[in-house]
């Protein structure tokens, strides 16, 4: 058998637009009739996806943040995953890492477990100017919420809302602990917004969209995202589908809603600071959680149609509806993403990243795996 050559990233990045600079936005030759974004978007298209809203209340309503549970592996598989626009993964703690699900063109009525926020949920709340649903978060990051011009736009069990009038439910599993039984119905959140006047869309504007891809960029059949050697997520390019496929500890990572493999069309790493607050939290406290600090700009690795590209991801400002720009490196030429869904995974360092042209063989990586509790 072939054995991987696999590619560790170590990337020399040139310097891209200092914060506050204006972003120069050119028209790409050869773009495609689906092209939109960075700027500009057509009315009923989702800036989150490039592609159009599948109908009126998808285009109307706020985007909307769900804290997910990725860990421990009882967690798994969680639910709704596969239903969101856009999904983040960022390490919640010493390795471990949680998603923030992002909805707008579903409104899927079972998602989660749902966990507790962390600061940089206040970063997308402000990028997507978003709703943010989480089950709790620690009193230091609660008191900013609410001193925040975000204030009002979360909801969590914490701050009152229930079950029948936001849709926070408890499923009790056995074997499950307490903290990992919270799920959320977007739809009776998305209800209680409306009722409360709040529940009103905005586009998030950065990504540029394109049916056809960027010309270069390298062969590629497999990504490898290591966090600390505690998490991890593999993933594999599926060519007859034109999708990327999630594998986490050596197995396929499934959604329990659709019964799916977790999937996306554009996979994106960004290189992000990662600090820590004393400020808000003294040392050895329990509910510490870092500042990932996903502003100004940073070098990012894009990846679409089983081939990826070396860029920049850059904020430029850290107004509402601000969000992420991605372009190659040393170039403020837009890379283009495939219009569909994104997942981005947020690193210290791109050197926990390794690329392969060859995919590996999950079923031996799986027995090799050792057991974990």
């Amino acid at each position: 058998m072939r054995s991987a050559r696999l590619f560790l990233i170590a990337l020399t990045l040139m310097a891209i637009a200092p914060v506050g600079a204006k972003v120069m936005v050119q028209e790409t030759p050869g773009a495609g009739a689906g092209a939109s974004g960075p700027e500009q978007y057509p009315r009923n298209y989702n800036s989150m996806t490039g592609l159009p809203y599948p109908d009126q209340a998808a285009m109307e309503r706020r985007n909307l943040i769900v804290k997910i549970s990725n860990f421990p592996p009882i967690v798994r598989p969680q639910s709704g995953v596969n239903q969101a626009d856009l999904v983040f993964e960022v390490e919640s703690e010493s390795g471990i890492t949680r998603f923030a699900a992002i909805y707008r063109s579903q409104a899927p009525r079972h998602v989660g477990s749902v966990r507790s926020a962390r600061l940089l949920d206040l970063e997308l709340m402000t990028m997507y100017s978003a709703f943010l649903a989480y089950s709790g978060t620690s009193i230091p990051i609660q008191r900013i919420l609410w001193s925040s011009p975000h204030a009002g736009y979360g909801f969590s069990p914490l701050t009152g809302d229930n079950c029948e009038d936001a849709g926070f439910c408890r499923y009790e599993q056995f074997g499950v602990g307490y903290e990992h039984t919270l799920y959320l119905d977007t739809e009776q959140l998305y209800r209680l917004g409306t009722a409360r006047g709040i529940n009103q869309g905005y586009k998030a504007r950065g990504f540029a969209f394109d049916d056809q891809p960027d010309i270069g960029g390298q062969a590629l059949a497999e990504v490898s995202i290591n966090w600390w050697g505690e998490g991890n997520a593999l993933w594999q390019y599926d060519s007859g589908h034109g999708h990327w496929l999630r594998y986490t500890d050596g197995v396929p990572h499934f959604d329990a809603l659709d019964g799916m493999q977790l999937w996306a069309d554009n996979l994106i790493v960004l290189q992000v600071p990662h600090a820590r607050r004393p400020d808000l939290f003294v040392p050895g406290a329990d509910d510490e959680s870092l500042e990932v600090q996903l502003w100004d700009s940073g070098p990012a690795l894009v990846m679409r149609d089983g081939r990826w590209f070396s860029g920049n991801w850059l904020r430029f400002s850290r107004a509402t509806t601000v969000a992420l720009q991605l372009s190659h490196t040393g170039s403020d030429k837009p890379i283009r993403l495939k219009p569909g869904r994104s997942w981005i995974s947020i690193v210290r360092n791109l050197r926990d990243v390794t690329l392969s042209e060859y995919l590996t063989d999950i079923i031996a990586l799986g027995e090799l795996a050792p057991a974990r509790g």
